[in-house]
């Protein structure tokens, strides 16, 4: 479509093509018809060469074509679905390695290959999918450079690494006979519309996506305090989850929300001291690396709000970045800096989105969890029924062969001298009359068929008390199984036990739990600027060098001034701002000081009464003007002074 051929237009006014006539009147019909497949696609369309000039609706184009765009992103790309907790692309990696899976490595560019016969996206989108669910060591075996989630360095090229399926993730995550199918976007291969994953997965791996209009941002939880909160739902107990990173660190949860849109979580980095000279870092925020910290402490510096003298980064396995400071410097009131101004502490808004009935669902973690759970019950019960089924068609057909050969069925002189095979197959069939009320189905023409099938040299070594002992081992197998199906609570809680037992040990929690006080950045910054005054003029400011000097303060703080009538008002400090005159006194002000008090005499209007007051300012608002006399005109200070207790 050219410029040109968009034109602007009210909404009454009807839009002609190019032989004069209104176009709505012809394309009446199509419109129609299509109206009526509106859900399959836009009846816009782009014009081709051979196309005379069209004129177009662009709010209409906006509102289709927007639309199936954003439904695509949200859909087929950003957003993970609740049954399996994948995004597709992750969907298909999966799938595409189980496909691939010999129980040995496969180079990570062979898997990626092999992926794009399900996903129509280009081959680093799913290599960098790949990396960060092998990063997170859960559900893939890595080999070679994959990368290191704490000093932020990306993993070798895709033909240098090797994966393949961890034992939790062939445990848990596959069962071609659970699996709903589709065929893929070109409609050559079959993939899952959903893995059958009997676990939380969503909630242990976390996921962060952004679509068109909505994002998606779940945080990890802990692997064995999934596995205990499902325990608890499925025997009806209260459980609470909160997040652990891989990167560790403490976080404070007082406003998490259930991970619901609108919480946070404040994410703080551990930091110790060496020495009174030296602090550690050993544990980072999540979704922080050493160097974005390291980063971040160095601009603080510059900006003056910390004074260190140098960063050492000796990170190797585990966390270690060396916070060296300057003389003089406490390094308590430095360890509350750095988390007041730099990386060290962050926080985090959880937005849990996912995809539930084809449509984008807002939820809480605890929603999540119960989903997760009852999905994982409904995949064990069906298993076990799966499972029962081929246990009874063995036991049938063991039956039908047992009574087949000690019946000496396949000697009666009608069958070996039946004319045609339909002949044979009734005469069987009606052998079989007196022993079908005790078989759990009825017996069809396949099975006979099968029957006729069996060689004579299996007829000749056939041993009852052998065929007897397999019939009674069906027959126990299917019972144990019919207890497991009357009591799938329990058999679902035995399994959540299981794979707690089996891996658990692999992941300890690694964020420490704690309520975190709140820091004052005034209090805790290095006071790094000089407050000056020009008393005639009537300014205040940093920026007044040639000024008098009133004392040192930091670029965030307050100033309160008193002046002689009486008033007094609290600024933020500034380079330079205008105060007016007859100023008596002017300080750096800290709020919630109960410490400091000021001593006043007044004198009440021009010739009232003299006042003694005595007072602490705790808190007020910005250049608000406040009396601390009665208000009468022409009231003076006659005397102030501040003593601090």
């Amino acid at each position: 479509m050219r410029p040109e051929d968009i034109i602007e237009q009210d909404e009454n006014e009807t839009i002609k093509d190019t032989e004069g006539q209104p176009a709505a009147d012809e394309n009446r019909d199509e419109t129609v018809e299509t109206e009526a497949s509106r859900e399959i696609h836009s009846e816009y369309k782009i014009p081709g060469k051979s196309e005379s000039r069209v004129s177009y609706h662009l709010s209409g184009m906006y509102q289709d074509w927007f639309l199936d765009y954003a439904s695509y992103v949200i859909l087929e790309r950003a957003v993970p679905h609740i049954n399996d907790g994948l995004k597709p692309v992750q969907r298909r990696i999966l799938h595409s390695m189980k496909r691939l899976d010999d129980g040995r490595y496969n180079k990570v560019a062979n898997i990626v290959g092999h992926t794009m016969q399900f996903h129509p996206h280009g081959d680093a989108s799913i290599g960098d999918a790949l990396v960060q669910l092998g990063q997170k060591d859960l559900l893939i075996d890595c080999q070679g450079n994959w990368g290191n989630i704490l000093t932020g360095d990306g993993a070798a090229a895709p033909r240098y690494i090797e994966a393949r399926l961890s034992k939790f993730a062939l445990e848990t995550v596959f069962n071609p006979k659970t699996t709903l199918w589709q065929l893929s976007y070109d409609g050559r291969n079959k993939e899952p519309v959903t893995l059958p994953v009997k676990f939380p997965l969503l909630l242990a791996q976390g996921v962060e996506g952004i679509a068109v209009g909505l994002s998606s941002k779940i945080l990890p939880h802990n692997f064995n305090e999934l596995l205990d909160a499902s325990v608890a739902y499925l025997r009806g107990e209260e459980f609470t989850l909160y997040p652990d990173f891989q990167t560790g660190g403490y976080i404070d949860v007082s406003k998490y929300n259930d991970g619901e849109r609108g919480g946070s979580v404040k994410v703080r980095a551990k930091i110790t001291k060496l020495d009174n000279k030296t602090l550690v870092i050993s544990e980072i925020p999540y979704g922080k690396t050493t160097s974005t910290l390291i980063e971040s402490i160095l601009k603080a510096n510059d900006k003056g709000k910390i004074k260190i003298k140098k960063v050492d980064d000796n990170t190797a396995r585990n966390v270690e970045i060396l916070v060296h400071l300057a003389p003089g410097v406490s390094s308590d009131k430095t360890i509350d800096a750095l988390y007041a101004f730099t990386d060290c502490e962050i926080s985090i808004s959880p937005n849990c989105c996912v995809i539930m009935d084809n449509k984008p669902h807002f939820l809480t973690v605890s929603d999540v969890l119960k989903h997760s759970t009852d999905d994982t019950l409904h995949l064990l019960r069906t298993e076990l029924e799966i499972q029962k089924g081929e246990l009874e068609e063995s036991l049938f057909f063991a039956s039908l062969e047992k009574i087949f050969i000690e019946e000496r069925i396949y000697k009666d002189k009608e069958f070996e001298e039946a004319k045609d095979m339909d002949e044979a197959i009734a005469h069987i069939d009606k052998r079989l009359d007196p022993f079908k009320p005790h078989f759990i189905r009825e017996v069809t023409r396949e099975d006979i068929l099968k029957l006729m099938e069996i060689k004579m040299g299996r007829i000749l070594k056939f041993n009852t008390d052998k065929c007897n002992a397999t019939i009674a081992q069906y027959k126990e197998e299917i019972a144990k199984i019919d207890d497991h199906l009357a009591h799938i609570v329990d058999y679902t809680v035995d399994w959540f036990m299981m794979l707690k037992e089996k891996y658990g040990k692999n992941y300890p929690r690694m964020t420490e739990v704690r309520n975190f006080d709140t820091i004052e950045a005034t209090k805790v910054v290095e006071a790094n600027e000089k407050l000056y005054i020009n008393r005639q003029e009537g300014f205040i400011g940093m920026g007044l060098k040639k000024d008098e000097f009133i004392c040192n303060c930091s670029d965030i703080d307050d100033v309160i001034i008193f002046y002689r009538n009486g008033t007094y008002k609290i600024v933020k400090v500034a380079d330079k701002i205008f105060i007016g005159k007859d100023i008596l006194y002017v300080n750096v002000f800290k709020r919630n000081d109960n410490r400091t008090i000021y001593n006043v005499i007044y004198r009440d209007g021009k010739f009232g009464y003299n006042y003694i007051k005595r007072f602490a300012v705790t808190g007020a608002t910005r250049d608000r003007e406040y009396d601390l006399t009665k208000g009468t005109e022409n009231s003076r200070v006659l005397y102030l002074s501040l003593i601090h207790i």
